[in-house]
């Protein structure tokens, strides 16, 4: 049956109400107020079932790398679904797909990382994580070594294993997570944490953070730390330049091993293949999802550094998989979107012109009335909005009311940009032209402008 389909927005939006559950959603609220209906897209633009085109902000769920409308990765998929539609890497068996992506992955990952564990989502593959680890440990003769350390308000998932790696209390609130044997240290936050402390100086006790919670709960306890290269769901919080030095130095001096979570800056989002590279860590496991298929096909894995597989390769059996690990499908997908980026040189466009324009241009945002601050690493930014950048105050309130209303604007002005509190952050396609910035820019402004009105007229700022 051809899923496309003429029925009128109101038909669809009562048949969504009545029958999809929809992700971190009120259900009631959305009925009321009727679900966007997106029916197409093509490069940078979306368009919804009334026909207006929308600039794609965040590329999808952080994910579509390469722009929409590749008919390139469709046909890979079909092709693949013709010789080989499924079949497990259970029970000693493989397929060419799943072979020949692990070979590009290694092509592509750091030095030392030359093993990869297929897993069908970020949530899946850090579960996989968790059990990685530990089991890694208990392998080499050091079973207690169970705790893993992650930071506030980051996101690792949204399964009961990734949400408790997570650290956002909203998730936490539901469900009784994190579950035994994970804690949270702060987030390197300067805006909302950084108080008197200089950027450079809260970046390096933010860090020792993780020093003293080793020491607290004993070395021979603490199996891992586990952190974004730079926060996304969170509100792409860019950490200070002393912050990541100083947390490698802090997992070589006490044997912890580091798991950089690359499912939203891996694949070129901060202007390398990985984001571990950008901020010049060198982890041991890396998780990776999202851009890997540019979204086109649900696919992830964690990247496993050379010591730790070998360990476990020849340890007893790690009982441990997924029904979809390296699908056919999605791994033909993947391998395909490895080779756009690879062939037209996407991954240097990002480093070379579209991030450092865009870094130009978000810049300026900083003057804004409503903008505190303005941080951008290759094509992810972040702009704090704020009643008096002077004291970088917060609204008054529920907090993030008026970043919904900045988001709202946004999309009136046909750009899809996210709301993360009051934050408001951008991940566009990574195919963005110079030209198009200033499109996007344009139409920030003129969101930012609209809410500053609306705050002013509510008396929620002044001046």
């Amino acid at each position: 049956m051809n899923q496309t389909n003429q029925l009128p927005t109101e038909e669809l939006q009562a048949l969504d109400a009545a029958h999809h559950m929809h992700p971190f959603t009120a259900g009631a609220e959305l009925a009321k107020k009727g679900v966007r209906v997106i029916k197409s897209a093509s490069g940078l633009t979306l368009t919804d079932s009334e026909g207006e085109q929308i600039m794609d902000g965040m590329a999808g769920l952080w994910c579509v790398n390469i722009g929409y409308g590749r008919t390139e990765l469709a046909e890979a998929a079909y092709r693949q679904m013709q010789e080989l539609p499924y079949y497990n890497t259970f029970f000693q068996s493989t397929h060419v797909p799943a072979v020949m992506l692990a070979r590009d992955l290694a092509d592509i990952a750091p030095a030392g990382f030359n093993q990869v564990f297929y897993a069908g989502s970020g949530s899946e593959a850090n579960d996989t994580n968790i059990r990685l680890v530990r089991h890694y440990w208990a392998s080499v003769g050091q079973p207690d070594k169970s705790v893993i350390i992650s930071r506030k308000n980051a996101y690792h998932g949204s399964s009961v294993g990734s949400a408790s790696l997570g650290g956002m209390t909203p998730m936490h609130k539901q469900g009784g997570l994190p579950i035994k044997d994970i804690v949270h240290i702060d987030q390197p936050d300067w805006w909302s944490l950084g108080g008197d402390q200089s950027p450079a100086e809260f970046g390096r006790l933010t860090a020792l953070q993780l020093e003293q919670k080793i020491e607290e709960l004993g070395e021979h306890r603490v199996a891992a730390f586990i952190a974004e290269p730079v926060q996304g769901a969170g509100g792409v919080i860019v950490p200070p330049e002393t912050y990541w030095p100083e947390i490698q130095r802090i997992c070589d001096a006490h044997e912890i091993l580091l798991i950089a979570d690359e499912v939203i800056c891996g694949f070129g989002r901060t202007g390398n293949w990985f984001g571990s590279e950008t901020m010049g860590i060198k982890p041991d496991i890396m998780t990776i999802a999202k851009g890997l298929s540019s979204g086109y096909a649900p696919i992830a894995g964690s990247l496993v550094s050379d010591h730790i597989a070998e360990v476990v390769s020849t340890a007893e059996e790690f009982n441990h998989g997924y029904t979809y690990s390296g699908h056919p499908v999605s791994a033909a997908v993947a391998r395909e979107n490895l080779r756009i980026l690879r062939e037209e040189k996407i991954v240097e466009h990002v480093r070379e012109k579209a991030g450092p324009y865009l870094h130009s241009r978000w810049s300026e945002l900083a003057e804004h009335p409503l903008v505190g601050e303005a941080k951008s690493t290759g094509l992810m930014a972040s702009i704090v909005l704020t009643p008096d950048k002077a004291r970088r105050a917060a609204f008054p309130g529920k907090e993030g009311a008026v970043g919904v209303r900045c988001r709202e604007r946004s999309y009136a002005n046909k750009l899809i940009m996210r709301a993360v509190g009051d934050r408001m952050v951008i991940s566009p396609p990574l195919i963005i032209q110079p030209e198009e910035i200033d499109i996007l820019i344009e139409r920030v402004v003129q969101s930012l402008d609209e809410t500053l009105a609306e705050c002013r007229k509510e008396g929620l700022i002044n001046g």
